[in-house]
């Protein structure tokens, strides 16, 4: 059965999926991280297939969230949507 967490979640991860707006670099770094927390929790991997400089700063802010549990990062992800798509 899913949790109210996971379907707000899922809610907030379509909606920063298809909004219109432009959303700031810093913001859409944040996003991925706690997308990449949420559903992957600390295991880490690294794509130096693409855009190699692109790839380390997605990393990094990955990386910059180890030991953010599973439920924190759906957590912030939700708030971090909220405060930008109203």
């Amino acid at each position: 059965m899913i949790s109210n967490l996971d379907k707000e979640f899922n809610e907030a991860f379509k909606k920063a999926s298809t909004t219109k707006q432009k959303l700031a670099p810093d913001v859409l770094l944040r996003l991925y991280a706690y997308y990449k927390q949420a559903t992957r929790g600390d295991n880490f991997s690294f794509n130096a297939n693409e855009d190699d400089l692109k790839n380390a700063f997605k990393f990094n802010a990955w990386a910059q969230l180890k030991g953010m549990t599973v439920d924190e990062a759906k957590k912030s992800y939700i708030k971090l949507v909220n405060s930008i798509l109203k």
